[in-house]
């Protein structure tokens, strides 16, 4: 009974181990003893010093170090063509320092004649850290410190990323661990500027689980400004809040990010409405980006003598394209016996995105890593996949290596195998599309409602009864609010 229980254990929970839950994971422990015992209690007993964020965090600070030794040809050796391609070290960070006017002094966007390629704030993040370089010029010491600080700073923004990824899910703060130790962000994390807009994402889905609208809103928008994609999760809230009837926290969390949005946008487009409008017309004129698939394919059509796809067409086909997944998506949220988790939804939203876009540049497999470890936590398919990604990542090098700096034969890679290196990463993701949908259709596959969660993320839609569902077998059945005394 209740009263029985030492005051100490109230109110906690006990944790889902991985070792326990894991098939992977309990073969791996077999070295170190076997998996937790039966009998033990994580999260009823206090474990000591060593608590699961602690845990974590030693794990993410390891992995950022990891990812700074990948980039060590580099900062001993500085960014050149074609040598940092070979060595694997490419970042956008010393091409943008020394190209961008940000070792001159020049604030992006705002500076005279300024055109920066990105959104506000990451434009406000690359800014502030060109100042906090010491001394003036283009010299290798303030490349390199310029390096060193935006990559400190990722590794931060990395931290606060897994620590709201664990704290998402009470009972499952382990699965925080597929972010810490995540091979896509160790390679790629260190690339761009994109662990800004997916931590300030990760922080807009915590506080929305913990029902505190405005707040989610507010990081949400932020992160828009950031990198376009954490505005797409308003898709997901947006079916949530169709298949229950409470339209409320969409339109609390979409004013807040709307609101936050505009408010980050406009000292910007006020200051230099030119420069601040520059991103967008680049993203809207821009070609067919490496590793997309319009690329690959124009690369396969020139070599087939095929007729290959101009900007327009791809322009028409990633959009609508887009469009006829999210319809399949919201297909799946209406028509599913029970109601999808939002984290599912948002990662086949965003999943849809990165497969159909114009542009997949390496960094955005950090996209789709903390979704993925809240909407499917198994770790077989997410190393998988991680495998798969970090050979395109490699690939990509190799290729770009070849066709931008007529680096040497023996260190290039032939148009076949990029291609297939992006075919390859565009399956994987396309597979854990499929398997979420799976879960979704049939819950007790779904590795967080196996341990009888509902949705730990929904926040406000967490129990919620349907208001609007619709039957795919028998359409008279289907729960439809205009359909009086529907009940079905």
């Amino acid at each position: 009974m209740q009263e029985n229980q030492p005051p100490e254990h109230r109110g906690r929970s006990r944790l889902v181990v991985p070792s326990r839950s894991d098939v992977l994971l309990r073969n791996f422990t077999e070295v170190i003893g076997g998996p937790l015992g039966s009998r033990s209690a994580p999260g009823i007993v206090s474990p000591g010093i060593f608590t699961v964020e602690r845990v974590l965090i030693i794990l993410t600070v390891l992995a950022a170090l990891i990812g700074i030794l990948v980039k060590g040809y580099c900062r001993a050796n500085g960014w050149e063509s074609p040598t940092q391609f070979y060595a694997t070290c490419y970042s956008d960070f010393p091409e943008l320092f020394r190209n961008r006017g940000l070792a001159d002094g020049t604030f992006p966007v705002v500076g005279p004649g300024s055109q920066f390629e990105y959104p506000v704030l990451t434009a406000l993040i690359a800014g502030v850290t060109a100042w906090l370089v010491p001394g003036s010029g283009t010299s290798d010491e303030r490349i390199l410190g310029y390096f060193d600080l935006n990559v400190t700073l990722v590794a931060a923004v990395t931290v606060v990323t897994v620590l709201a990824t664990a704290r998402m899910t009470v009972r499952r703060p382990w699965d925080a661990a597929m972010v810490a130790l995540a091979p896509g962000i160790v390679l790629a994390g260190t690339i761009n500027w994109d662990m800004w807009a997916v931590a300030l994402l990760a922080l807009g889905m915590y506080f929305f689980s913990r029902q505190r609208l405005v707040l989610a809103g507010v990081l949400i928008g932020l992160g828009a400004a950031t990198k376009f994609y954490p505005l797409l999760v308003l898709g997901a809230i947006f079916l949530l809040a169709l298949r229950t009837g409470r339209f409320r926290p969409l339109l609390v969390t979409a004013g807040a990010a709307a609101a936050a949005w505009l408010a980050a946008n406009f000292p910007f487009a006020a200051a230099n409405p030119a420069g601040w409008i520059y991103f967008f017309q680049f993203s809207a004129d821009r070609d067919a980006g490496y590793s997309s698939p319009w690329f690959a394919y124009n690369l396969v059509a020139n070599r087939l003598r095929w007729a290959e796809l101009g900007p327009a067409a791809v322009d028409l086909l990633s959009v609508g394209l887009f469009v006829l997944a999210c319809a399949a998506i919201a297909a799946v949220a209406l028509t599913a016996p029970r109601r999808p988790r939002l984290a599912q939804l948002a990662f086949l939203i965003v999943a849809a995105f990165i497969l159909t876009g114009k542009v997949y540049s390496p960094q955005f497999v950090v996209w789709l890593i903390p979704l993925l470890a809240l909407a499917r936590p198994r770790w077989r398919e997410f190393l998988i996949w991680q495998g798969i990604e970090g050979l395109h990542w490699a690939a990509v090098w190799m290729y770009l290596g070849q066709v931008t700096s007529a680096g040497s034969s023996q260190h290039n890679l032939d148009m076949p195998y990029y291609v297939l290196a992006v075919a390859a990463h565009m399956v994987a993701v396309g597979y854990l599309m499929l398997r979420v949908t799976w879960d979704i259709y049939n819950p007790d596959y779904d590795p967080i409602r196996r341990h009888h969660l509902d949705d730990p993320h929904g926040g406000p839609f967490a129990g919620a009864p349907d208001w609007f569902r619709l039957s795919r077998r028998r359409p008279s059945s289907s729960l439809l609010p205009w359909k009086a005394g529907s009940n079905a």
